[in-house]
């Protein structure tokens, strides 16, 4: 696991590319990097431009910034020439240039480290694009409890007023006392006594 750690620390983005660069892996490899540029060489015709390119000279400044101690320097003080960047398959056809049991085993690592990478963005895209969802989902329930609130509110004061028109109308009630009636008449035929 630490091992895949370590590469996965070797692996930069350049062009919009996940790529290796040559002195890392001629270090995996153990051996010059000189002498992976070499095979290389000899062996172009197997790394197109989407499997290895050099680095320019404002792009291999971007790198050194940050790579200030890893970069391998020349007896002159500086680099005599760019280094190469190889994409996940331009590593894997340096298996085929590099045939030692060193390279071959650097090389599976490397591959792992590649796939684990891939897995990695593609699960926290996933999740990245999950919370989204969610965060637009809460954001449509708070507007709705907002609403909700609001019409409670409304309805509350509408009935406040409903009940103390009601109450009004009990009081108003209750004050009238009825007023002592004179004695009418009774309805029908009246005997007179």
């Amino acid at each position: 696991m630490e091992e895949l750690l370590t590469i996965r620390n070797k692996i930069y983005e350049i062009r919009g590319q996940r790529v290796m660069l040559d002195f890392d892996l001629a270090a995996m490899y153990q051996i010059e990097t000189k002498t992976l540029k070499q095979a290389v060489r000899r062996n172009i015709e197997r790394f197109p431009e989407d499997f290895m390119f050099e680095l320019t000279q404002d792009e291999y400044n971007t790198l050194t910034i940050s790579l200030r101690s890893q970069i391998v320097t020349s007896n002159k003080g500086g680099i005599r020439y760019m280094p190469f960047a190889f994409t996940e398959q331009g590593v894997a056809m340096l298996s085929s240039v590099l045939r030692s049991e060193t390279a071959i085993r650097a090389n599976i690592a490397i591959m792992r480290a590649f796939v684990t990478m891939r897995n990695y963005i593609t699960t926290t895209t996933q999740i990245t694009a999950e919370l989204a969802e969610i965060r637009t989902k809460l954001a449509l329930l708070e507007r709705v409890d907002e609403e909700n609130a609001a019409a409670v509110n409304d309805l509350s004061e509408d009935m406040r007023q409903e009940l103390e028109t009601i109450y009004q109308a009990i009081a108003a009630l209750s004050v009238k006392v009825p007023q002592a009636a004179s004695p009418r008449r009774p309805i029908g035929y009246v005997r007179k006594r």
